[in-house]
């Protein structure tokens, strides 16, 4: 395969900066553009609900690389200017100026938008969401002490701001339709867990039940109503619900889509000049043997160099799990892995100390999944047990005395 001459990426976070960044690593000397619709350097999003919006960590940490790094690399780029759509046939992107840019490749990094509210009063003044550097500025203003914050969804998202919050004083409710936070993804056992955490910590948190209306005052946040009737004050509220990723270009360049981009092993996209990598790659992962579109930093910063490498004529897949990490508290916990065929928990340490390991196993005794609970050097020690697809005795797992390598 021919090298290209001009590389297009699409997507100002994480996911994009690391593709050029791989480009340039793996040696390709032709002309890269990067395409941000935002108009800031691209940055990481989890300080957002993290150390910046607790307070404790400067938002420059976030940012991939300084701007010198970029014209020291001889990357165009094009911030504030937003694609609007793509051409595969001309293999032309258009931008929101009205203009057109050429591409040999494409790489679409355009990630998620959070999913809106969808019910009265979600557009009073002081409705926020979470996804940029100036939505986590705006929450952060509403933090201090005697201020009402209403948090609906007790999310990843949720929970973590609600934890920044309370780091500020700020009296905190959260709303959550399932019986327990975070249910969904790790399960009643550790989710039990958080739910604890928050409310030793002072968070009102209403589980099972879920926010009708947000009730205005001279349009802006004066209550939220929930579904049998009870209203909640609030000076501001932060709604968690979700995320969509962002697949119009995708769509007009005729691309499959199904939740996201649908891509293969090597991330590419049904046309063979563009490949997807992050929050919109719905990839068909080889060591599941499903598809699977992962939100989270990981993927963000571990998929760019193997679609590169494919992007240069390369054949290789992308078989990481998914991993992700949150702190909250005095709570600071690492995922890694998949639970979807687990059968079984075994936890090594104590839950109510709040120190312990999650291991998911399936029908077959293999490890699926691990999370670590303020406890560290875990993933790195168990993780070839999980590739390797390793039997392990289940009584040992849960054993603090036997080492990880004689599982």
């Amino acid at each position: 395969m021919s090298s290209p001459e001009h590389v297009v990426v699409v997507g100002g976070g994480l996911a994009g900066a690391k593709t050029v960044e791989a480009l340039r690593d793996q040696g390709f000397d032709g002309a890269v553009t990067l395409i941000a619709a935002e108009s800031e350097l691209p940055y990481e999003r989890p300080p957002l609900s993290k150390g910046f919006l607790a307070g404790s960590e400067p938002f420059d940490g976030a940012v991939v690389h300084p701007k010198k790094w970029y014209t020291e690399h001889s990357i165009h780029l094009r911030l504030g200017e937003g694609a609007t759509a793509v051409d595969p046939t001309a293999h032309q992107v258009t931008v929101s100026d009205g203009s057109r840019i050429h591409y040999d490749k494409l790489v679409l990094a355009t990630g998620s938008v959070p999913r809106t509210a969808p019910f009265q009063g979600a557009d009073a003044d002081g409705v926020h969401y979470l996804r940029t550097h100036a939505d986590s500025e705006a929450i952060k203003q509403e933090f201090g002490k005697g201020r009402h914050l209403v948090i609906i969804g007790g999310g990843w998202i949720g929970l973590e701001v609600a934890a920044a919050a309370r780091g500020a004083s700020t009296e905190v409710a959260v709303i959550e339709p399932s019986e327990l936070p975070l249910a969904s993804v790790i399960g009643p056992e550790i989710a039990k867990v958080y739910a604890e955490v928050h409310r030793a910590h002072g968070v009102d948190l209403r589980t099972s039940t879920s926010a009708d209306e947000i009730l205005a005052e001279d349009g802006h946040v004066g209550a939220v109503r929930l579904e049998g009737g009870e209203t909640i004050e609030a000076d501001a509220v932060v709604v968690g619900i979700g995320a969509v990723p962002v697949v119009d270009l995708a769509e007009s360049a005729d691309l499959d889509v199904d939740n996201g981009v649908l891509v293969d092993a090597g991330l590419r996209t049904s046309d063979p000049d563009i490949w997807a990598v992050g929050d919109i790659a719905n990839q068909d992962h080889p060591l599941l043997g499903r598809r699977i579109r992962v939100e989270h930093w990981a993927t963000a910063l571990n998929q760019p160099a193997v679609a590169v490498t494919n992007l240069l004529g390369g054949d290789e897949k992308y078989s990481e799990l998914p991993y992700f990490f949150s702190d909250q508290y005095d709570l600071g916990m690492e995922f890694y892995g998949d639970i979807s065929s687990a059968s079984r928990l075994v936890i090594r340490g104590d839950l109510e100390s709040r120190e312990f390991v999650a291991f998911w196993l399936d029908d077959g005794s293999h490890i699926t999944a691990v999370m670590n609970v303020n406890v560290w050097d875990v993933i790195d020690a168990v993780k070839p047990l999980i590739l390797a697809k390793e039997v392990v005795d289940p009584a040992k797992v849960a054993d603090p005395d036997v080492d990880y390598s004689e599982l």
